[in-house]
Order: C-alpha cells, then structure tokens, then sequence
C-alpha cells in the first residue's frame, strides 16, 4: 500500500451522522459502522499483546456504541471515546485503511477471491 493510502485527506461523520468517513489522499474512501471500529480496537485490553490474539468478544460490543468524542494522535491516528467506557485504543490511519469493510478493500485483502 502507498503511503498517500494510508494518509488522510479529510476525517469526520457522514452526512446522516451514523459511520465515520475518511477520504485518503490516494481518492478511496472509507466508512465505518461505530460498532466495527470498537469491534476492532487495537489495545492492550482488546488484543493480547504477546499472541496477538482479540481478547474482546465482538458479539459483547453494545450495538449502539458510539464514540462521544474523537482525538487526533499527532498526524498518524485517532483515538475514539467510545459511549461503553473504553478510552484507551489508538487507531494508526494504516490500521484504519487496513480496516477498511467496502467490498474492493475486502476483495483486495483476500487476494482477489
């Protein structure tokens, strides 16, 4: 992946306020539901840090989480305050466009399949 893929061009909500939009300087674009992104949060907490296993049931996540706020983390993550309590997962923009759940993405992840 280039790094223009993983380097965003703008960050905020949707027009209807539901999914977090990120347009990458390379012209993708992706959304993403609030419950994916805690789903796949990349903390300690989340992860096990020595197997890299998620620690964190994805059926166990509130189906209306949401985040009431997101941080910058200088000019490489964001940082999601999510309504369930979590602060502590710092999400890379490589992450996040690694994350990326549109089908091309999903296509392109498993290798053309």
């Amino acid at each position: 992946m280039s790094p223009s893929a993983s380097s965003p061009q703008e960050v905020g909500p949707t027009p209807d306020g539901r999914r977090l939009r990120i347009a990458w300087r390379d012209g993708h674009v992706s959304e993403f539901q609030p419950r994916y992104l805690r789903s796949h949060c990349p903390c300690a907490g989340c992860v096990d840090e020595m197997t890299g296993e998620r620690i964190l049931d994805p059926e166990a996540v509130d189906l209306n989480v949401h985040p009431q706020e997101i941080r910058y983390v200088g000019r490489y993550a964001l940082q999601f305050l999510w309504s369930d309590g979590h602060t502590t997962g710092i999400f890379p923009f490589d992450y996040l466009r690694r994350l990326c759940p549109c089908e091309s993405c999903r296509v392109a992840e498993s290798g053309g399949e």
